[in-house]
């Protein structure tokens, strides 16, 4: 045994002496995962340029919905090659927390500002009441919360991103994850066609029916259908709003990691960060896009590639969409999207009405 333990003693203090060699190693460990990561990435952003492609031939359709769609159909429909799983995995996390702060760059917080404190608390309220109503909803009906918060997120702030963003600070399954953007493609579909003829049907102007898509519906792109069925006023006042929503992320997900933390806390379990990185790169790039001193070339070139790096993160999600594993799942999921749904629709149309007109 001795001549183990000094042999071991050796080559410990050898580390110790020259750390260069644990470096080196840790190094060529980083590489190789770079290496076997490269074929699923390429594959997840040629799915994001084809579903951008898909998005220019049918306007009003987001390039994040044809992602998703696309990677599903691969996925249930032909076997996805194992030596993809790992740019699969890199693409579904780290491409989409990096689309995610890019996002930053289209919030100027001066627009925002312009809205009114009224517009803006009829945000404030739309979201947090959505939110932890169908966090209280999901725990009656005996949801995990992990699902309950995913939903919740969605619903409440900007649809798939937020869902991502959500899954960032809390401990998630890849089918809750899936479940979540696929009831936020559902219904804030089903939303573009409903919440326009809803407005028409109870005589609303067309700023408020705006305002009301803005603060209600889901996804960017979403707002963008249904407000431009309405008019180019409209559309402008949803836009807006929804940014405004969007704002929104960085707070939110700064209170969930924090209710995270805590959680772990109890079971020693290790702590996330109290900001997660990737929203402090959100705030960053929101700052720099208020500061308004980047030409306007650069921010559309930014849109464009936190668009393709969001779809392709679509794309990778997309490939975990197991249907027969989304249908073991049950009703209590889309029961909760159908009640969320109905929440932020009745408190932001409220909220429209009592303070749009000022």
């Amino acid at each position: 045994m001795r001549p183990n333990k000094h042999s071991s003693f050796v080559a410990h203090s050898t580390t110790l002496q020259n750390p260069s060699v644990d470096q080196t190693g840790a190094d060529r460990s980083q590489l190789h995962q770079a290496k076997v990561a490269i074929p699923g990435v390429v594959v997840c952003l040629v799915g994001a340029l084809l579903a951008s492609l898909g998005a220019h031939l049918l306007p009003g359709v987001s390039a994040l919905l044809i992602a998703i769609i696309l990677g599903a159909l691969w996925r249930n429909i032909a076997p996805v090659p194992t030596t993809l799983s790992h740019g699969v995995t890199f693409s579904a996390k780290k491409l989409l927390r990096t689309g995610i702060v890019l996002l930053g760059f289209q919030l100027s917080l001066s627009s925002i500002l312009d809205l009114g404190f009224e517009v803006l608390l009829v945000v404030i309220i739309s979201v947090g009441a959505t939110f932890f109503a169908t966090l209280w909803l999901g725990h009656l009906l005996g949801i995990s919360l992990a699902q309950r918060v995913l939903i919740a997120a969605g619903f409440s702030i900007c649809g798939a991103a937020a869902v991502a963003a959500a899954e960032g600070t809390i401990k998630s399954k890849d089918e809750e994850v899936a479940t979540a953007i696929a009831l936020v493609v559902l219904f804030g579909t089903l939303m573009i066609p409903l919440v326009p003829f809803l407005g028409g049907l109870l005589g609303l102007p067309e700023e408020i029916t705006g305002m009301w898509i803005g603060a209600s519906t889901h996804e960017v792109a979403q707002v963008v259908a249904a407000g431009g069925t309405i008019g180019s006023g409209a559309l402008a006042v949803a836009v807006t709003v929804k940014l405004a929503r969007v704002l929104t992320l960085a707070p939110m997900m700064a209170g969930l990691a924090l209710f995270t933390r805590g959680k772990r806390a109890e079971t020693d379990a290790k702590k996330p960060p109290i900001v997660p990185l990737f929203v402090l790169g959100f705030i960053a790039t929101m700052l720099l896009r208020t500061a308004d001193f980047l030409p306007e070339t650069v921010l559309s070139g930014l849109q464009l590639l936190q668009t393709l790096l969001l779809a392709a993160a679509m794309f990778a999600l997309g490939l975990g969409v197991h249907l027969p594993s989304l249908f073991r799942v049950g009703t209590k999921p889309v029961l909760l999207g159908l009640l969320s749904t109905i929440i932020i629709l009745a408190v932001s149309l409220g909220g429209s009405v009592l303070f749009g007109a000022g």
